[in-house]
């Protein structure tokens, strides 16, 4: 194990002792420590950063810009111990300055998405991305708590699906549509047979029978997403993993509207299946289509109007 390894494993366990996670910083930094060591790079230097960071050259600059903030937290604490160790300069890599411009999916993507997903190699692995495809998109959960579920976070007598250790550290149950119970149910009998022995207990597994990594969890929507032949909307709209969790909540507000039911008292409980820490996070959604802002106005157009 090299200094900087050492230094990293110092890092992390800081890092952690404050509350944070750092799964996936200690996967990628680690790869980065990997890198320093095998070009004999002793000190973190702004060169070999941006080198790591931005590759490989075919990522989307957003995917490099994150990378390399990570390095940056990594190169400050050691910094902090020894000024040989350069701090790569905030804003390095260009990615935009505007929050991306969710790609709200409609049914038939959806389901022309989970098609694609099937004629991947393996039966294992296009059933492990079928459902982790139509869990996203039924739930609206995040992309690294569906890949952190064990088998026994399912329920299936109950329809319940337990999310543990989110974002904000906690916990929370998520009823599931009979369809999204049957799915997970069949995906288990399918698993079952192909890998009676996994090395997990994770419940979505690789083919290998190892818990998802995000990393090739991302790289392989993007190849069904090209299988699929989805196109962007807009300039600013691209297609990505997490819309399916904007699309959930947008159509969940959607027919909200649509039934006349009270947005503003139902909010809460979307906040909450969607796990956010606060409704003020569930209202962005309401910019992400153009639909939702005119069903809203027109709700609050009628109020304005009614009798008093």
């Amino acid at each position: 194990m090299s200094a900087l390894h050492r230094r990293l494993q110092e890092y992390l366990a800081v890092r952690r002792a404050m509350g944070f996670k750092m799964e996936r910083h200690e996967k990628l930094l680690t790869q980065f420590a990997d890198y320093l060591a095998q070009h004999r790079v002793p000190t973190l230097t702004i060169e070999h950063a941006l080198a790591w960071a931005t590759s490989p050259s075919s990522a989307d600059p957003r995917w490099w810009a994150a990378r390399l903030s990570m390095v940056r937290g990594f190169a400050v604490h050691l910094n902090a111990l020894d000024p040989v160790h350069q701090v790569p300069p905030p804003g390095l890599i260009p990615h935009g300055s505007r929050r991306t411009v969710p790609h709200i999916y409609t049914s038939h993507e959806i389901g022309t998405l989970i098609r694609a997903a099937g004629h991947l190699s393996f039966p294992l692995r296009a059933g492990t991305y079928q459902t982790l495809i139509r869990l996203l998109a039924s739930t609206g959960m995040r992309v690294g708590e569906a890949i952190r579920l064990d088998r026994e976070d399912l329920d299936d007598n109950l329809g319940l699906l337990t999310v543990r250790g989110t974002k904000f550290g906690k916990s929370r149950q998520l009823p599931l549509h009979p369809t999204a119970t049957a799915g997970l149910q069949e995906y288990l009998r399918l698993r079952d047979r192909l890998l009676p022995q996994p090395s997990t207990n994770a419940l979505l597994l690789s083919t290998r029978g190892f818990r998802l990594r995000y990393e090739r969890v991302w790289d392989t929507f993007h190849r069904v997403l090209g299988q699929a032949e989805l196109t962007s909307r807009s300039p600013a709209s691209s297609p990505r993993i997490h819309d399916l969790r904007h699309t959930f909540a947008v159509t969940t507000l959607l027919d909200w509207y649509r039934d006349g039911s009270d947005v503003q008292a139902m909010l809460p409980r979307l906040s909450t299946y969607l796990g956010h820490a606060d409704p003020k996070h569930t209202y962005w959604y309401l910019s992400a289509a153009p639909e939702l802002l005119a069903l809203a106005a027109d709700r609050l157009d009628s109020h304005q109007k009614a009798p008093r």
